[in-house]
């Protein structure tokens, strides 16, 4: 039985389609109002669409597994826009572009998910022509989340109404009853803020004096499978150099590009912003499975490896979405992973040096130990990380509605 709620989305790519695998298999939405801005497509083609997946497989797998050769309960019709699967009901839009054009009062959808990575500015107004998070609001939607980080112009304050959240790190700051944009930040930016919080809870912040991370990350769908020329308006400077790095091959290459990552986490973690942070990204040329190595340079020589992995083997106990392991992974065992984050604690590593400080304020130096821990956590940059937590905030919003 299905519970009665009714979500819409905005954009059917990647984030959109597996968001709709996971509503389905909770078992706790009736309806799926869908906007895919594809208007030549057909209920058959989106049928076979959501079907199945080249990372994940057969949605029948997914939803029953592979024990019991159940087919998918799945009908269309074609004339209503409308395709039921496992008694899920999805209706789609696909001929609108703009968020204000969306009838999502004639749906009777409160909450929208805006997965088309194209509206990010909290402060673009409803009505504007090209579009924008606030256009949702407008066509009647109550809440709108948001599966990018926000972007601002350069020091515009965030209104009142947004926050970024994420689920199990600062999903308590949301006030159901004003915050209508909600960004969930980045699958790396939820990795990482599992891996930092429990150090913070630990250490406290004061004894660390810098982070740094890089997340060697699977391809996405923005990456072309070959080389292509970079847009015009790619950028100025160093952004137009990872610019041009970007339009070659993903299949092929591994790139370095950048993260936002640093920037968000201090937005969930706010006691970060007095440590120095650096992050980096690479991508690689497999579907799914990313990886975070972050160093952390404490100032201290009591936090050795076993210090650093209890952390984590006592958070895991705490935290729902952090998971510890002591055995050896790779990137193809995170696929599917219902989790934030997986710390592999055999490859913790720690190395305590002396090191000269400047006294503040005052003259001369004085010696101190500095402790550098290496700690790595896997994330599966996809349905096992970020559309699992982000149906997990959903539930969150659902429960706290007016």
């Amino acid at each position: 039985m299905k519970e009665d709620r009714t979500i819409g989305i905005n954009g059917f790519g990647r984030v959109g389609k597996l968001l709709s695998w996971q509503l389905i298999a909770t078992g706790r939405y009736s309806t799926i109002v869908v906007n895919t801005c594809t208007p030549r497509v057909t209920m058959g083609q989106l049928a076979n669409y959501i079907e199945k997946d080249s990372t994940y497989g057969w949605l029948n797998h997914y939803l029953y597994g592979n024990k019991h050769l159940k087919q998918l309960n799945i009908t269309i019709n074609e004339d209503d826009h409308k395709i039921v699967v496992d008694g899920v009901t999805l209706e789609f839009i696909t001929d609108v572009n703009r968020p204000r054009d969306i009838p999502w009062q004639e749906y009777d959808v409160s909450v929208v998910v805006d997965a088309t990575g194209q509206f990010l500015d909290p402060l673009a107004a409803g009505e504007s022509p090209a579009g924008s998070l606030r256009g949702h609001l407008r066509a009647g939607a109550h809440k709108v989340i948001v599966t990018s980080p926000f972007k601002l112009n350069t020091g515009a304050a965030y209104p009142d109404d947004c926050i970024t959240a994420i689920k199990g790190i600062n999903d308590a700051d949301i006030n159901h009853e004003n915050h209508r944009l909600i960004s969930i930040a980045s699958c790396t930016t939820t990795c990482l803020a599992h891996m930092v919080k429990p150090l913070l809870e630990n250490l406290g912040s004061k004894p660390i004096l810098s982070f740094s991370m890089v997340t060697v990350h699977a391809l996405t769908a923005a990456q072309p499978a070959l080389d292509r020329i970079p847009q015009a308006d790619a950028g100025e400077g160093e952004k137009n150099v990872a610019a041009e790095r970007f339009y070659r091959s993903g299949l092929n290459n591994m790139i370095l590009t950048s993260t936002g990552a640093a920037k968000s986490l201090r937005l969930v973690l706010p006691e970060i912003e007095r440590i120095g942070f650096i992050a980096q990204s690479v991508r690689v040329p497999i579907d799914t499975g990313s990886l975070i190595i972050m160093t952390v340079n404490i100032q201290d020589d009591s936090t050795n490896r076993k210090v650093i992995n209890d952390i984590y083997r006592d958070a895991a106990q705490r935290m729902p979405y952090l998971v510890y392991s002591d055995k050896p992974h790779v990137s193809g065992d995170i696929k599917g992973l219902q989790a934030a984050a997986m710390i592999e604690g055999c490859e913790t590593h720690t190395r305590t040096a002396e090191a000269k400080m400047k006294n503040v304020g005052e003259q001369g130096h004085f010696m101190t130990p500095i402790t550098q821990a290496t700690i790595h956590g896997w994330y599966d940059n996809e349905l096992g990380n970020y559309v699992y937590m982000l149906c997990e905030q959903l539930d969150n919003i659902f429960q706290n509605q007016s």
